[in-house]
């Protein structure tokens, strides 16, 4: 058996932890506030003990004044007030409340991290965004338009075959009979050119006023029902319109299909402002 190095094994670890730090934070942060609770309940006890010592140290001084001035009859404390219970009984909850303070550092840390990385994420995603839109361009500058569509064709057809209509449910949208192919949700549907046209044009005016719209806007517009991330993608105005790209193909099954791209897709954090 070979000498174990020591210093991969660290170094595997410390990856392995700064890759889930999140998962990591967020566990310690719920299990110290759990255990904080528990703290607590089990220091309850002794800090009735100690209220009850603190009440009758301070009725018995009351007794012995009351004796001193030559008095039958003395006030009692029936209750301490908030901080007299406060300085009475603080010493008990201090491993409650440091655990507490921790757990909430933690939980505070692991959503600081998602933050980064969720920041680090879009201005990637931006940069990536860029640089397609730059290339496209520069397509459409150097071979044309007409090649460029063509091109747009053969991607289209690429993704009809790698995702044929015969391994889906065909979507009834009672806007039109032709077959119809999202690009995005991989969706096959009933639709019509048209009605998708003007759905485009509707929510491009919507967004003049509303100044974004979400991609699951655009779904619910041409009767398809909405997708998990249809909320955390969509166009802002600031950026474009939503310019959609018709490909006429031919299906799996060889039934004409109008394949629906995106000249302009819809992007993160599309809600923020300048």
């Amino acid at each position: 058996m070979g000498n174990l190095n020591f210093g991969a094994i660290a170094k595997g670890m410390k990856i392995t932890i700064k890759k889930h730090s999140p998962e990591i934070l967020t566990g310690i942060g719920i299990t110290g506030m759990v255990t904080a609770t528990i703290l607590a309940v089990k220091a309850t006890p002794k800090a009735l003990i100690l209220i009850e010592k603190e009440l009758s140290k301070q009725n018995q001084i009351l007794r012995d004044e009351a004796e001193e001035n030559g008095c039958e009859e003395c006030k009692q404390v029936s209750k301490l007030s908030v901080i007299e219970m406060m300085k009475t009984t603080w010493i008990c909850y201090i491993p409650a409340g440091v655990t507490g303070i921790l757990s909430v550092g933690c939980l505070i840390g692991a959503n600081s991290v998602h933050i980064r990385r969720r920041a680090a994420l879009v201005a990637a995603y931006s940069l990536s965004e860029s640089a397609l839109k730059e290339y496209q361009e520069k397509v459409v500058e150097t071979i044309g338009e007409k090649k460029e569509q063509t091109v747009r064709d053969a991607v289209a057809k690429d993704k009809m075959q790698q995702n044929p209509v015969t391994a889906h449910d065909i979507i009834i949208t009672e806007s039109g009979n032709t077959l119809c192919y999202d690009v995005i949700s991989g969706r096959y549907f009933k639709s019509d050119i048209e009605k998708i046209k003007k759905a485009e044009n509707e929510l491009n005016r919507l967004m003049r006023d509303d100044m974004y719209i979400s991609l699951n806007d655009f779904y619910f517009e041409i009767g398809l029902r909405d997708i998990k991330l249809g909320d955390d993608l969509g166009w802002n105005i600031q950026d474009g319109y939503i310019d959609l790209n018709f490909s006429s193909q031919l299906a799996s099954d060889g039934t004409p299909c109008l394949v629906i791209d995106y000249n302009y897709g819809p992007k993160y954090d599309y809600r923020q402002l300048m």
